[in-house]
């Protein structure tokens, strides 16, 4: 679900698969840090998630609200949450400045979007998760068979 409350659209047989196997921890951020649905949307202001953890940049809603704290807290929640269940692999929707994973919206609310990733996105990297946009699922099944693999390889010897 949207930060707006809108449901996308897509259907992905993979994602249910996934999802019928006990495969997905389904988090969201933003919720997670204390954001409500719906919310009035936010973006990341002179930088991009791993500016954010430096504290070079900040993000604001449309309204100007300071929202970091929130978006912070709500990607530390996340990476626990992966850690606590070994997770190896993420996969985060595109363009939000969470879960943006190669492109962000640039901070103006124009609509206009530019290279970056979210915070959440930055977190769970710099911890060596792996991480995916939702138009990336067929590279996020090849990573999830690579593991699978490697993990066989280590119980057998």
């Amino acid at each position: 679900m949207r930060y707006n409350a809108e449901r996308f659209a897509r259907n992905w047989e993979l994602l249910e698969k996934w999802r019928k196997e006990g495969r997905l921890a389904p988090v969201c951020p933003e919720v997670q840090g204390g954001l409500p649905v719906p919310r009035p949307p936010a973006e990341i202001i002179n930088g991009d998630g791993p500016a954010v953890w430096e504290h070079d940049a900040r993000l604001r809603n449309i309204e100007g609200a300071d929202v970091t704290e929130e978006f912070c807290r709500g990607a530390q929640i996340t990476l626990e949450t992966a850690q606590r269940h070994h997770i190896k692999l993420a996969i985060l929707k595109e363009s939000s400045p969470s879960c943006g994973v190669h492109r962000i919206y640039d901070g103006s609310f124009s609509g206009q979007k530019r290279a970056g990733e979210g915070v959440t996105t930055a977190l769970l990297r710099s911890r060596g998760i792996r991480v995916f946009s939702e138009n990336e699922l067929e590279a996020a099944r090849d990573y999830l068979a690579e593991i699978e693999k490697q993990n066989l390889n280590e119980c057998e010897e």
